[in-house]
């Protein structure tokens, strides 16, 4: 894709720029392009986002989608998984207030809607290293019958035998087992 709002890769949403004009925005970010300020995962194919910014009521409107591929690591077995990233999305940012209060207020539920940016506008980078942290699975599996890795040696149960010689039972649940054994013999 091309940079169809003519900005480089730290594309700046400039207020004064907004009020003028609607902008149009298709664009390609590579791998590595974007700080998503964690390395819980990687981004490992171009993040490509099709959007539009506006000014309206004295807030920035972006709205649109983005899609990537990125890489994180199984939560059972940790064997890097690939996952798919789609969001569409609708934001409001309005300007951060100058006077800040010193007491507490309550948020309504209008202002958990809306992101704040100071100064003349906000970064595109930033808005979409959000959204790929929205979208993001809160726990990746490489497949559905990852059997994970062995608690106490630490072997990958998928590809290999476990090195303990017992698995016994957690000594938490010695009550619950006696419980169950209770049970059965009421049975």
């Amino acid at each position: 894709m091309s940079d169809g709002a003519g900005g480089g890769e730290g594309m700046f949403l400039n207020v004064k720029d907004l009020a003028v004009r609607k902008l149009s925005i298709r664009k390609s970010y590579a791998p590595g392009a974007i700080d998503y300020r964690t390395p819980e995962f990687k981004q490992v194919a171009p993040l490509q986002v099709q959007a539009t910014a506006e000014l309206a009521d004295g807030q920035i409107h972006v709205e649109g989608e983005l899609e990537t591929k990125i890489e994180l690591y199984c939560a059972r077995c940790l064997e890097p998984v690939v996952e798919d990233v789609h969001r569409e999305f609708y934001l409001f940012y309005s300007p951060l207030p100058k006077a800040i209060k010193p007491e507490e207020e309550r948020l309504k539920l209008d202002d958990t809607e809306i992101g704040f940016f100071k100064g003349e506008g906000l970064f595109l980078a930033d808005v979409l290293s959000e959204q790929v942290l929205l979208a993001m699975p809160m726990k990746a599996i490489c497949r559905t019958d990852c059997r994970g890795l062995c608690p106490n040696c630490g072997a990958d149960l998928n590809h290999e035998g476990c090195r303990c010689e017992t698995h016994g039972t957690d000594p938490r649940l010695a009550p619950l087992a006696r419980l169950k054994q209770d049970w059965l013999k009421k049975q």
